[in-house]
């Protein structure tokens, strides 16, 4: 495990995707220091200026909060990480506030993955060519605890995200509120329909604030709906035959892309 951070503090290490994270970096012998909220000065002054690597795996809401409090306990060669959803702006800000190395993490993968869930990260470089050893190092770090890494721009990232979880939550979303109250559908809910349901419940009743906060914090987000509208307006004129046979490439293409 040669350039591979071996004493890492995550910050969050109580939420559910800190405690998988910690539960495979111990599992390949590393020593990790787990700090959740309340944020104590003592604890992050005794851990993090000993730390290889510092993970953050907090919310996106709480990554202003935390970088102010942990900001003046960081020096070099310390790497700062994090695992928001998004990469553009909360890379920034960890460049804004610490002027040591930087990488961008996204887990692609919920905190209970199934057993054939490929593991997928998306490793992001900052812009400052001096972290390049740091990127290495914490894609080491994921690759070592069985995770498969991939290299990638933070704005590809979030060009990407844009369409993979912010459309498909704001798409959702919008589905959903159009149905009107006044019609009894109930019963004719079909078994694709009540999938359907099955699948956006969670998204809609539990998890609505947490996709709001990335799909506002996502610059390219607008840049994903403005496209969505385009091919509505193409279905509302009445080329749905366009829009089927467009829609396909997905599927023509899956081979390429493993399968999906």
């Amino acid at each position: 495990m040669a350039n591979t951070p071996k004493n890492i503090t995550i910050i969050g290490g109580e939420g559910q995707m800190g405690r998988l994270l910690i539960r495979k970096f111990k599992a390949i012998g590393l020593a990790i220091h787990s700090l959740d909220k309340p944020l104590v000065e003592k604890d992050i002054e005794s851990f993090l200026p000993e730390a290889d690597l510092v993970l953050l795996s907090v919310p996106i809401t709480a990554l202003d909060n935390v970088l102010q409090n942990i900001k003046g306990f960081l020096t070099p060669p310390t790497i700062l990480a994090d695992i928001c959803s998004v990469k553009v702006i909360p890379m920034t800000k960890m460049e804004e506030s610490y002027a040591g190395p930087v990488v961008g993490t996204h887990p692609l993968f919920g905190p209970e993955p199934a057993k054939d869930d490929p593991l997928k990260v998306a490793i992001c470089p900052s812009s400052r060519k001096k972290d390049e050893q740091a990127l290495e190092a914490v894609q080491n770090l994921f690759s070592c605890a069985g995770m498969n890494t991939f290299v990638t721009s933070a704005q590809e990232h979030d060009e990407a995200m844009a369409y993979i979880q912010g459309l498909n939550f704001i798409t959702t979303l919008s589905y959903f509120a159009c149905l009107p109250e006044e019609l009894d559908l109930d019963k004719f809910i079909t078994p694709s329909f009540k999938r359907r349901m099955d699948a956006a419940r969670k998204m809609l009743t539990q998890d609505v604030s947490l996709f709001t906060k990335l799909f506002e914090q996502n610059p390219l987000s607008g840049k994903s709906v403005r496209r969505f509208k385009s091919f509505l307006s193409v279905c509302a004129a009445g080329d749905v035959e366009l829009l089927a046979q467009k829609a396909t490439w997905w599927w023509r293409a899956s081979r390429d892309r493993g399968g999906y």
